[in-house]
């Protein structure tokens, strides 16, 4: 067997594998495409809204802790929770009104306060969706091995890392895949927490009465113990220290891109699903807590305890089953609520790789229309926390919900700033500025609350990661931003000069007949392009220069790259085609008109390698005597970010066609 039929059935092998695990690449040319793949109301509510649910879990204890025995204190609590969730889900709704194409508080933030305080505000959110997925995974852990002997808590790391490697994976199969599969999960949870709530609540509704007459006496009894700023304080201390229940409400907003058409009702819809669910919960869960009078015991959760008292009278073993059951479900939510940070964290990822602040790779999608890169980047980080972290609940749980409010303050500030400066134009701006500025006051108190109370804690290596992260996106744009500046320059100077290079190559005797009937036999260059740029002019004059009179045909060749910038449905792919078609165009009437024959090939997708790999040898065939020519820009300094930031993916091209047989030059383009 060659050595040629050996690298097929070798590529062969790899394609069937990941067929099996991610599966078959998208039909580009579908124009249903979009709509196959995007979410409706219901699966966003389960795919962005699982964080948020989930944290009913964990937020109401931990408000209910911090109360320091004033238990029936936690309705007021549970009031100000409900009001502040309505209040940051109606000013995310009119940010979704605003910015229909998502992008949530790193756009707004970026657009109506300033870049930099843009990348403040993403960076923010990426540490906080690394936080999402490695404490929501080990919370999972944790609930699951309670039910399960101690003997066997050794195996409670390596369970995490497996049921996080297999989301990693769900998610680069795809965003509507990975929601489907988890759907029964989310909806036994619902069912079952809903149902006990409702059931309390009638079974034990003589008790309200009680309740109030408790609540009272507690009110009076803090009054009497710390006074009534004390009281007052010890209330919104709890209130701050539940502000996890918050989180995962900005995800709607951030994953506008992936859900159904038209996209701000289907985004309203799945908000107001989120907003009344969680709320319901909350209010329905610390009235319960109330209701029976709880108090800890040892490690159990709160939830655990108050679902054991209410079936404590059932017959049989009913009451245990449907414990077991509620309390797995919850166990299960949270792994579903990690699906949060691999459907948000990529989409942020890969905007600000587009505005420069990331490398441009985090902006490629998969042939699954998925920012792989960024899914594969979220899920190491989370890897590497989890692992440092043991999967410490303890431990993550103070680093947590920092972040995010963060996030929150700029994008309430940003809208604040939006409805002052439109005032004049905008009817209704008092009611919107009203909505935004009590929203950003709620969430200026929680942020300055947490920062204050857990930056001892650990508080300050949240701040300190993402200060991090943030100076590194700052010396990214700072590389690009000069790149940028001198491809300018360098286009400026061969636009300046197209003519008298055209004069200088243009050959003295030119066949019109020629450009119909091309010498197919004779040296052909196949020039690969990535736009009508500084790049590509310079690649094709320089062929002309350094093999003066070798070649007699040239071909063109370019394949658009639908990245998460460019792809938002059929139509839009129909302009990038156009675009593509008509960036070659340009590019073969220059050749004509110096004498040659040229044809343009071109295609979009996803994968460009794979498709210059696909298309290059099917020219090869009708040009045997053909050279393929890519340029590549060189730096006279040696960058040290310059192999993450510049894909170099004509070498990738190289070694791949060099296997087939084809020859591959690389020129290369100095541009300093």
């Amino acid at each position: 067997m060659s050595e040629k039929q050996n690298i097929e059935q070798m590529v062969g092998f790899f394609d069937r594998l990941k067929n099996i695990f991610i599966g078959k690449a998208r039909d580009m040319n579908d124009s249903k495409l979009l709509h196959k793949i995007s979410l409706v109301a219901f699966f966003a509510w389960i795919g962005l809204g699982s964080d948020g649910i989930s944290s009913s879990c964990y937020g109401p204890e931990e408000a209910f802790r911090n109360l320091s025995g004033h238990h029936y204190l936690a309705i007021f609590v549970a009031l100000g929770t409900v009001f502040t969730i309505f209040i940051v889900s109606s000013s995310y709704s009119q940010i979704i009104e605003l910015f229909p194409h998502g992008g949530g508080g790193y756009l707004v933030a970026s657009k109506l306060l300033s870049p930099t305080v843009g990348m403040i505000a993403g960076c923010s959110l990426l540490i906080d969706y690394v936080l999402t997925i490695t404490l929501s995974i080990s919370s999972g852990a944790d609930a699951i091995f309670s039910f399960i002997p101690v003997g066997y808590h050794s195996y409670k790391l390596t369970t995490a890392l497996i049921v996080l490697i297999l989301l990693i994976v769900m998610n680069l199969r795809g965003v509507k895949e990975s929601v489907l599969s988890l759907t029964p999960i989310f909806a036994i949870f619902i069912l079952t927490h809903v149902f006990a709530i409702f059931y309390i609540i009638i079974t034990h509704g003589a008790n309200l009465a009680v309740v109030a007459h408790d609540t009272s006496a507690d009110l009076h009894s803090s009054f009497s113990e710390v006074g009534v700023f004390g009281t007052i304080f010890l209330i919104l201390r709890a209130y701050s220290m539940g502000a996890g229940t918050f989180t995962g409400i900005e995800a709607v907003s951030n994953g506008l891109p992936v859900l159904r058409e038209p996209r701000v009702k289907t985004a309203h819809k799945t908000m107001r699903l989120m907003a009344i669910s969680l709320s319901f919960l909350v209010l329905g869960l610390m009235f319960s807590y109330a209701i029976f009078d709880l108090h800890f015991e040892g490690d159990k959760t709160l939830n655990a305890i108050l679902f054991e008292k209410m079936t404590a009278s059932w017959y049989g073993q009913m009451g245990t089953i449907f414990v077991f059951v509620t309390l797995i479900s919850e166990a299960t939510l949270l792994f579903v609520a990690a699906q949060t940070g691999f459907l948000d964290g990529p989409r942020i990822m890969a905007n600000m790789a587009i505005d420069m602040w990331f490398p441009k790779r985090f902006a490629s999608l998969s042939d699954r229309l998925v920012t792989k890169n960024g899914v594969l980047l979220m899920g190491v980080a989370s890897i590497i926390l989890l692992i440092v972290s043991k999967g410490s609940v303890k431990l993550l749980v103070v680093l947590y919900s920092i972040n995010v409010f963060i996030t929150f303050c700029l994008s309430q500030l940003g809208m604040v700033k939006h409805w002052w400066q439109v005032r004049k134009t905008d009817r209704k701006w008092k009611r919107k500025l009203a909505i935004n500025g009590i929203g950003l006051i709620l969430t200026s108190f929680i942020l300055i609350s947490v920062v204050i109370i857990k930056f001892t804690e650990g508080g300050w290596a949240t701040l300190l990661i993402t200060g991090m992260l943030a100076f590194f996106a700052i010396r990214i744009r700072m590389h690009y931003y000069s790149i940028t500046k001198k491809l300018h320059w360098l286009q400026g100077t061969i636009s300046s000069h197209l003519n008298e290079k055209i004069c200088q190559f243009k050959l003295s005797n030119i066949d019109p007949e020629h450009f119909k009937h091309p010498n197919c036999d004779g040296k052909t260059a196949i020039i690969l392009i990535s736009g009508y740029n500084a790049t590509g002019l310079h690649t094709f004059f320089n062929v002309l220069d350094k093999f003066s009179g070798v070649y007699e045909n040239f071909i063109f060749l370019e394949v658009g790259n639908i990245n998460a910038g460019n792809f938002k449905g059929f139509d839009h792919l129909v302009k990038v085609k156009m675009h593509v078609d008509d960036e070659v165009n340009k590019y073969i009437d220059i050749a004509n008109e110096l004498g040659y024959y040229a044809r343009g090939y071109w295609n979009v997708g996803t994968e460009v390698v794979s498709e210059l790999e696909r298309i290059v040898p099917r020219i090869i065939k009708r040009f045997p005597n053909a050279t393929v020519f890519g340029g590549q820009l060189v730096f006279s300094e040696a960058y040290y970010l310059s192999k993450v930031l510049h894909n170099h993916s004509i070498f990738t091209i190289q070694r791949k066609l060099y296997k087939r047989g084809i020859t591959t030059v690389i020129l290369p383009i100095h541009i300093d």
